[in-house]
């Protein structure tokens, strides 16, 4: 199978379970509900993120949401569309990087386009020590962070000593 047919899939199965957390989520719990699943670790709620990660800019005025959070993150997308595709035949890792950031921001968007915030609801924490609240797409986001990291650190050198050789 043609690896843009592959990340199609992965981006496809990444939206779609996004979707359906969410919904999931809306449909079976209260904004501000939690349900304890690992007691003291980790907990399901329901959070309506109307900011950025973490909940930055959620006080903002409508201009600066509508450029920070609609127009600026559709225009990514479109460049993210354009370095999956110019990716495809040289990095397969790169590829699938740049496709589960692309996910999960289609997956953010749908979001804020069709309800004005985002629906969060993975808490993990310690005592009372609490992480933001986040999503299937937030995870996607973050995945693809750890594997651009990876990418800069150590496989961006192999690539220049091999092509050096």
């Amino acid at each position: 199978m043609d690896r843009i047919w592959k990340m199609s899939l992965l981006i496809v199965g990444v939206i779609l379970l996004d979707q359906f957390t969410k919904g999931a989520i809306q449909q079976n719990f209260k904004l501000g509900e939690s349900l304890a699943v690992i007691p003291g670790f980790f907990n399901l709620v329901y959070v309506q993120n109307s900011g950025a990660a973490f909940g930055m800019g959620a006080g903002s005025g409508d201009f600066v949401r509508i450029l920070f959070f609609l127009i600026l993150p559709t225009i990514a997308c479109f460049w993210l569309l354009w370095l999956i595709w110019k990716t495809r035949h040289t990095s397969a890792w790169l590829c699938t990087t740049y496709s589960l950031i692309f996910a999960g921001a289609v997956g953010n968007l749908i979001d804020r386009y069709s309800l004005k915030y985002v629906v969060d609801m993975f808490d993990f924490y310690i005592g009372t020590s609490h992480f933001a609240a986040f999503n299937i797409a937030d995870s996607a986001i973050s995945i693809a962070a750890v594997m651009l990291i990876i990418d800069f650190a150590y496989l961006e050198k192999k690539r220049e000593e091999k092509a050096a050789s």
